[in-house]
């Protein structure tokens, strides 16, 4: 049985459908994970201060992996592992060896000079905490999270040579055993610890994505180890390249970081408000943006590599086109059935219907910006592809400022002039509740991100003449398709009001779940009367690739 599972986990993968449709299988179950997950905190604490206190404590930890992790990122080594082991296995383990050494000390050093200031870092990080009762625990739960960015960080640059073999299932599940590490720490853990318990939960998660993937480098012979002899010309050529990178990641985790600052000072929940939104929001993102992004990178480094600059545009085009079409119905039914799906996915115990109302009202207004995030992450991976990191770090710079401008611009106009804030309130739904202030920061997070979009477009454009039109006629055809769909899932929503008790989850359920399934009847027979070239390309890649995929026994052999 464990050597099955380790076959079919350890398979290669070299198709583009095939692989982002893999990789997706394992984001959705890593994503129904994190649901659970999310399901277990808002049961048991609600948008309460005390779940405020476990959203806080990633901000520090999330900031150093972005600031230092993002350093050793598949995104950057990737095509430098492709390049050196394409010279010889010696060349490229020589070189990762020098990379995994400078790294470890580095995560190491920064993560515990940061463990040793916290009590002063965290009150002016976090403002709202200041003289709150809880502090020491949140500066606990800091403490211990900081393993994760050391974890999470090594397991980056695994994942760099899992990928460089085609191995996507080793790197798509490493997300299903974080998201499982930390369910564990909320049912075993915080009867022992409390609110340090979730912490450690969230250690054992990271150590666990990093760990799947040690077997793997192992039998490849590929396992990076400590060294003294370190190549430090290539490692300041990757530092130099990835510095770029690291700017523009850290400023966006300083944006969000600057976001959560703001829910802080606001009534108490507005941080598990603003992270339970931002979650639901991340299910279609992580499902498709990532997966096709991170399972066309390898091919777009390798045609840059051989100078195929049609193919690179062609490959980028397939690539926008899917995600848009995947994307687009996802946005639309998320507005839709915002409510059915909070209160679906969380409701229940501590998460009342309060909390329900502005967690759908936040999740409406960040899926207007998934496709656009979804895209980002593929202009940034093709432009990393061709070594312009300095593109995409200006870009994300103009856009975590405008996030933030926007953060502390609109919380203070909602607060001053009541007309711009009743109609927020009313436009979702949400009048007399207390605490929708926090709608404005997902307000500024989403305009930021399409602001985001908008100037990595024109950038990659200017660069690849004949991007956008093809993939307009996909955005076209899906945004037809999605509004009728979203149009008969609204009408379907009355319809199936009437046949379901309401004041039952389950009730909730299956009225949300058969208005999307007639919405989503109704957008494919659009999208069959369109003739859309989407729809044939996925049936094709369903009927006749995935399923009949074989799986190499080799490393069943090795096991």
């Amino acid at each position: 049985m464990v050597k099955k599972w380790f076959s079919v986990i350890g398979r290669e993968v070299r198709g583009l459908h095939e692989a982002a449709y893999l990789l997706a299988i394992f984001a959705l179950l890593s994503q129904i994970l994190g649901l659970v997950r999310d399901k277990l905190l808002a049961y048991s604490f609600g948008a309460s201060h005390l779940l405020d206190v476990y959203y806080a404590a990633f901000r520090i930890p999330d900031f150093i992996f972005a600031a230092v992790g993002s350093l050793v990122s598949a995104s950057i080594l990737l095509p430098f592992f492709i390049d050196r082991f394409g010279n010889g296995d010696e060349e490229g383990r020589t070189f990762s060896d020098s990379i995994f050494t400078v790294f470890s000390f580095l995560i190491i050093v920064v993560s515990a000079i940061v463990a040793l200031i916290a009590p002063w870092l965290i009150p002016k990080v976090i403002p709202g905490f200041v003289n709150d009762p809880l502090l020491p625990q949140l500066i606990l739960s800091t403490r211990i999270m900081l393993l994760s960015p050391i974890f999470l960080g090594l397991s980056n640059l695994f994942s760099s040579l899992t990928q460089m073999r085609h191995r996507f299932l080793v790197y798509a599940a490493s997300p299903v055993l974080y998201n499982l590490g930390i369910i564990v720490g909320v049912v075993c853990m915080y009867p022992l610890f409390g609110i340090a318990g979730l912490a450690i939960g969230v250690a054992v998660g990271a150590f666990l994505h990093m760990a799947i993937q040690i077997p793997f480098i192992s039998l490849e012979g590929l396992m990076p180890r400590l060294t003294r002899t370190l190549q430090w010309d290539k490692i300041r050529t990757v530092m130099l390249i990835s510095l770029p990178r690291t700017i523009a990641l850290s400023a966006n985790q300083l944006a969000s970081l600057v976001l959560v600052s703001l829910a802080s000072l606001m009534v108490h929940g507005s941080i598990s408000i603003f992270t339970f939104g931002f979650n639901l929001q991340s299910v279609p993102l992580t499902i498709i943006g990532a997966s096709y992004s991170s399972a066309v990178f390898p091919t777009l480094s390798r045609l840059f590599f051989e100078k195929n600059s049609r193919e690179f545009l062609n490959k980028m085009i397939t690539s926008a086109r899917h995600i848009i079409f995947w994307s687009m119905p996802i946005l639309v039914l998320l507005i839709v059935l915002r409510a059915q799906i909070v209160r679906t996915v969380l409701g229940a115990g501590q998460f009342d219907w309060s909390d329900t109302r502005l967690t759908a009202a936040l999740l409406a207004i960040f899926v207007v910006s998934t496709i656009g995030q979804s895209l980002v992450i593929l202009f940034v991976r093709a432009f990393y592809a061709e070594g312009k990191t300095r593109r995409p770090l200006l870009i994300n710079i103009v856009s975590a400022l405008s996030i933030v401008i926007l953060g502390y611009g609109l919380t203070w106009a909602f607060g001053h002039f009541p007309t711009f804030a009743f109609f927020f309130e009313e436009l979702l739904k949400v009048s007399g509740q207390p605490g929708t202030i926090v709608l404005m920061l997902g307000v500024a997070y989403s305009v930021g991100i399409l602001i985001n979009t908008v100037l990595h477009w024109i950038v990659f454009e200017r660069d690849h003449p004949g991007f956008t039109k093809p993939v307009f006629e996909t955005f076209f055809h899906s945004f037809c398709a999605s509004v009728i769909m979203g149009y008969a899932a609204f009408l379907s929503l009355r319809i199936f009001a009437a046949a379901f008790p309401l004041q039952k989850v389950w009730g909730i359920f299956m009225q949300g779940f058969c208005s999307g399934i007639v919405g989503l009847f109704v957008g494919v027979l659009v999208l069959i009367i369109l003739r859309n070239k989407e729809l044939a390309e996925v049936w094709t890649t369903l009927h006749n690739k995935i399923w009949k995929a074989p799986v190499p026994p080799a490393e069943v052999e090795h096991m």
